[in-house]
């Protein structure tokens, strides 16, 4: 997610099923206006405070994170106090009551959250992290991460990617390493919308190379 400190001027950003627990670097992100984080590691509404100040944002998909708690009303509350811009949250549309009832139900966050210890880019083993090497979780990462990719893909203008070319991930794959490469794949879909024509030539070459020398290995190793 660190990434997204490049990116000013990103305006859709999806990232769920990736242990993400630190929001501070959307902070900078002020054309951001669809940010997909369900089932992360956010401990905290007080990452909420990193989001306050982008004046577009619009939808937000937050469920199932720690963060949430076991009173929806009042997530969903505290939510809508600090993000009254929102339109959508958790695919759920939001009302005008709903805005009204959360300056009274909601909690207003004021200061970021504690920092948290990461180790070598991923988060610290919880409950939660180990809950998500589950076959579920394994088929929620998919789901999840090819349809937000596909909708990333259509904002470029590109084709979707097909189920049988995304299912590449190997379930073999430690889930740091998985979420690793899961979260390059977006990233460079979301650096080639800041590019103009000659870049995407120049990247189009390289991937044209880099596919040649794989697809030489692949027939050398059979």
């Amino acid at each position: 997610i660190s990434i997204c400190r490049d990116l000013p001027n990103i305006e859709v950003i999806t990232f769920s099923v990736n242990g993400i627990s630190d929001l501070e670097p959307l902070n900078q992100c002020q054309n951001l206006s669809e940010l997909y984080l369900r089932k992360n590691n956010i401990a905290s509404l007080n990452e909420l405070f990193y989001l306050k100040n982008l004046p577009r944002l619009r939808v937000l998909w937050l469920s199932e994170n720690p963060c949430c708690g076991s009173d929806p009303h009042h997530y969903r509350m505290t939510v809508l106090r600090n993000l009254p811009s929102l339109q959508k949250l958790d695919n759920q549309a939001v009302t005008e009551e709903e805005l009204s009832q959360a300056l009274v139900d909601g909690e207003e966050i004021m200061a970021p959250p504690a920092r948290r210890n990461v180790e070598n880019g991923c988060p610290v083993s919880t409950e939660s992290s180990a809950a998500e090497s589950t076959a579920e979780s394994e088929r929620e990462l998919l789901n999840f991460s090819l349809e937000e990719t596909n909708k990333i893909r259509e904002e470029l203008g590109m084709k979707p990617v097909p189920r049988d070319k995304f299912s590449s991930f190997s379930p073999r794959e430690t889930d740091c390493n998985r979420k690793k490469r899961n979260n390059v794949l977006n990233a460079i879909l979301l650096l080639t919308k800041e590019l103009d024509v000659e870049g995407l030539e120049i990247i189009q070459q390289t991937v044209g190379r880099r596919l040649q020398a794989l697809q030489k290995k692949e027939l050398q190793e059979e």
